[in-house]
């Protein structure tokens, strides 16, 4: 499977949007530093994910999510962010 996901830093109040093939490894790998972008948020939580069948289409919702503000909005509120 393939997965959009959401994290959340627990010490500073930062949520990163991506997506992956492997959701457990990345998760590790984001709480271990080893995600340039993120080493100095950590450490994470798992917001919430959604699964797909193709990468294409997990990446195209993570894109989707970080370019339309309203599609993000509108998660979010869904979260209770």
């Amino acid at each position: 499977m393939n997965y959009l996901y959401l994290i959340k830093g627990l010490g500073k109040k930062w949520i990163y949007i991506g997506s992956t093939r492997n959701l457990k490894l990345k998760l590790k790998e984001h709480n271990s530093g080893k995600i340039r972008s993120t080493k100095f948020y950590k450490p994470f939580e798992l917001l919430y994910y959604e699964a797909y069948n193709t990468y294409a289409l997990a990446r195209k919702r993570e894109l989707e999510l970080k370019k339309n503000g309203q599609q993000k909005e509108i998660l979010f509120k869904r979260l209770g962010i």
